[in-house]
């Protein structure tokens, strides 16, 4: 990748790193709304990944992989900003899933199937399986949600509530992380072994749909509700 000179060969360093955009724009492309294109985000990620060829030095103190990794990611979550991905309408839908869950697992003391969490919201579960691809993008968080409207619940209230604490540091926490292990945990046992895949493992949705036997957008559905269940179990944190 690096000429005889010992600088960095542009060419050869787009050649070899324009698989890595792809694997990056499908991993993001589990976490986002039906309508995102996969081919919007690899274009971007492509443009992040000459501009990181462009704005490498050597001197930098940093490996290129490291540093053009960066910069595709921040060139695609850009992309997605800029396209206004995640309508409100979704984000509350999100919200009202997550509530049914968490009434259920109070009510229940178990984790609620399908069909209870969709009767709970006075919906059909084919309504409800739609609604969940819709909310698969609420993962990311967008910059409307820092500020709420008149429905709405400001994002630092909902996730930020103790000013004197720093969330960042929360994340580190080992209370917390032994709160979401044991909220995992607690998933039925498809979902377990979905986030294992997908998180522990770094399969995409394609190839998890072919452990399990099914649709890649069943999938998507099942992550979609597996994720908010761990939302509503870990509302403190």
């Amino acid at each position: 990748m690096y000429a005889t000179t010992g600088r960095l060969d542009k060419t050869a360093a787009i050649k070899q790193y324009a698989p890595l955009v792809k694997r990056m724009a499908h991993h993001m492309l589990a976490k986002l709304p039906a309508n995102v294109e996969l081919d919007d985000i690899v274009q971007a990620g492509l443009i992040g990944l000459m501009d990181a060829v462009n704005r490498y030095e050597d001197n930098q103190g940093a490996q290129f992989e490291t540093y053009a990794t960066q910069r595709i990611k921040g060139a695609m979550l850009d992309e997605l900003r800029a396209a206004d991905w995640l309508p409100r309408s979704v984000r509350k839908n999100q919200r009202g899933i997550e509530s049914a869950i968490h009434a259920l697992q109070q009510k229940l003391q178990r984790a609620p199937t399908e069909t209870e969490i969709a009767k709970e919201m006075g919906l059909g579960i084919n309504e409800y399986h739609s609604m969940l691809a819709d909310a698969r993008g609420l993962q990311l968080v967008h910059i409307e949600d820092f500020s709420g409207g008149e429905d709405d619940d400001d994002y630092l209230d909902r996730h930020c509530p103790d000013k004197a604490g720093d969330p960042f540091e929360q994340m580190r926490d080992d209370r917390f992380r032994k709160a979401l292990i044991a909220s995992i945990d607690e998933l039925p046992e498809r979902e377990r072994h979905l986030m294992g895949m997908y998180y522990e493992q770094d399969m995409n949705f394609r190839e998890i749909a072919a452990v399990l036997g099914v649709t890649e957008s069943r999938v998507c559905q099942l992550h979609t509700q597996a994720v908010s269940r761990l939302r509503s179990k870990l509302k403190a944190w």
